[in-house]
């Protein structure tokens, strides 16, 4: 089982973006050592909570912080950006740091809808219909591959060079799937947003699929929230601060994530406890053990080799701690240091 890493670059209460950023360097630099097959950086706007706003950016650095692990976007939202743009950013980033990176590809909002047309205003804008042509157009830059009639034809990404970053769609629905099995590319579901029904997206890929140059078979992983401590009274303690959490974003209320402390204070109404619950399946938190039997068990459901960890905690060392110990449960082989 290949273990990856989805970062969020969560805010902690009381800490700063730049806090945030800082720790993702030094969760990359120990997930580098632990043996971790990927990390991946998220993108979100206008967001108190979660300080990644450019992967491009950070994967650079993070690239050049590490020695082994594959560095990419979990993802860039496509639909905001010129496809040549985008190309040229991950060429880039390819040249420095060749046959490590990777460019996860979605296409929601990442941002409320009041920045998400800041981010997409101006006459080139395009639809969120017009994703799939973004897609293909994108795969065609990278690789130099556009077809002779394409309206783009002769344009090339620079930096030109022998290798391409690995591209992937990622998702939560049934759309980015079809898309993923329509050009063959690699999927990856995010079960840690949408819990239900991901099983069956997935198996849709699998049976669609058609082959390409980029990808001669299908391959899926999964996206997933885990918590590892050492007993399950701490996991359940500080999964408490990610809870809180959800429930003020699914009110609207963008902030820092809360201590467990703040957690356990707060008072949950009916309408709070109702959020709680329906976000029960996003989660697996507990000792070690049973974080792992409990991976292992989604994996076999969603017959996928590889599992994209993401994990917040309002203390930076528990959340180090959880990678660690998943990382030992897993028996991924330790590598020598950047």
């Amino acid at each position: 089982m290949r273990l990856s890493v989805l970062d969020q670059s969560p805010i902690r209460a009381g800490c700063t973006p730049a806090d945030a950023v800082r720790e993702s360097v030094e969760l990359a630099r120990v997930c580098d050592r632990l043996g971790y097959h990927r990390y991946w950086l998220a993108e979100h706007h206008a967001s108190a909570g979660l300080a990644g706003a450019a992967p491009e950016i950070l994967i650079g650095h993070i690239a050049q912080a590490t020695r082994h692990i594959r560095v990419g976007s979990g993802g860039v939202m496509l639909n905001h950006y010129s496809a040549l743009k985008v190309a040229e950013c991950f060429r880039m980033l390819e040249t420095l740091h060749p046959g490590r990176i990777d460019l996860g590809l979605g296409r929601a909002p990442g941002s409320d809808q009041r920045t998400m047309q800041v981010l997409r205003a101006g006459p080139g804008s395009a639809p969120v219909d017009y994703y799939p042509r973004q897609v293909l157009d994108t795969i065609g830059f990278l690789n130099d591959a556009l077809e002779p009639g394409h309206p783009f034809f002769g344009i090339e990404a620079q930096p030109k060079g022998p290798t391409a970053p690995e591209v992937w769609l990622l998702g939560s629905s049934a759309d980015s799937a079809s898309y993923a099995a329509h050009f063959g590319l690699p999927f990856s579901f995010a079960h840690f947003i949408a819990p239900r029904g991901g099983d069956q997206v997935t198996a849709a890929y699998r049976q669609a699929f058609r082959p390409s140059d980029y990808c001669p078979a299908p391959m899926t992983s999964v996206g997933v929230f885990a918590l590892a401590a050492d007993t399950d009274e701490r996991a359940q303690y500080l999964v408490k601060s990610r809870n809180l959490w959800l429930v003020r974003l699914m009110k609207g209320e963008l902030a820092p994530f809360p201590t467990p402390e703040e957690a356990d204070a707060y008072d949950y109404g009916p309408h709070d406890l109702a959020i709680l619950e329906a976000n029960r399946g996003r989660s697996i938190a507990g000792d070690a053990a049973a974080v792992r039997s409990q991976l292992m068990a989604l994996a076999e459901r969603y017959g996928t080799d590889e599992l994209v960890i993401v994990t917040i905690s309002h203390d930076f060392d528990a959340r180090v701690r959880s990678y660690e110990l998943l990382a030992e449960a897993f028996g991924l082989t330790a590598r020598a240091a950047a």
